[in-house]
């Protein structure tokens, strides 16, 4: 069977569902068998208040571009049909899950919470095992990976979601370099890297064997570096 991973980025009016806020924005990137499909989700959301000015200052959506956008209870259903079964890839999930529970929650129609409908993968804590003592935030693995993301200014759900698929794929050794600046509009084609897999019918590899005056010739280097008192590992016991 496919392996289908929607990789998930949401954007909020500020960090804590606790105290009321709400998200503005979920982008959404479809992965099957570590290919892209271009089957993405991404909507606009009015939370019904106003957002706390640092989180403007970070992905840069205002109030009033959100004052005619659907509310969460009208898109909720279709949101949730989208990522039912799949596999969520997410940098730092607790934060983009905890504000999904509290949406669906906040609907109060018996939605249950999102680990009932999917798997979830945090790629930070990935990240923190694969670099541990180094910055990982999405900028810093996308320097490491080597990801093209120099249209990033603003955070945003969707841009995000295709760069967090990049680093994803980097991390776990898939393809890379995915073109995320891709236009459909435009006539542009997706580019993809794939491994390469080696013909299990080629030929053995030839070895090569030292002759004599190669093996005496390595033989004198390693007692020259014996008679200077240096350690030779060739010859440790």
């Amino acid at each position: 069977m496919a392996r289908r991973q929607i990789v998930l980025d949401t954007e909020t009016t500020g960090i804590d569902p606790k105290q009321g806020h709400r998200i503005i924005e979920i982008g959404c990137v479809e992965l099957v068998d570590r290919r892209l499909t271009g089957n993405n989700f991404h909507v606009y959301i009015n939370p019904q208040r106003k957002s706390d000015e640092e989180a403007i200052d970070v992905h840069g959506i205002t109030n009033e571009f959100l004052r005619d956008k659907p509310l969460f209870h009208q898109i909720a259903q279709e949101f949730l049909d989208y990522i039912r079964g799949a596999e969520l890839v997410i940098h730092n999930a607790p934060f983009d899950v905890g504000h999904m529970d509290n949406e669906f929650a906040l609907l109060n129609q018996g939605y249950q919470k999102t680990h009932d409908y999917c798997q979830v993968l945090d790629t930070l804590i990935m990240a923190r095992d694969l670099h541990p003592g180094q910055k990982n935030n999405l900028d810093a693995l996308c320097r490491r990976y080597d990801v093209d993301n120099a249209k990033r200014t603003l955070h945003g759900a969707l841009l995000d979601s295709e760069i967090l698929a990049d680093v994803y794929l980097a991390m776990t050794g898939g393809q890379v370099k995915l073109n995320l600046n891709q236009n459909k509009n435009q006539g542009s084609e997706q580019q993809q890297k794939e491994l390469r897999r080696l013909d299990s019918n080629r030929p053995p590899l030839v070895v090569l064997q030292a002759n004599n005056d190669e093996q005496l010739a390595h033989e004198e280097r390693l007692n020259i570096v014996n008679e200077a008192g240096g350690q030779c590992i060739w010859r440790a016991e």
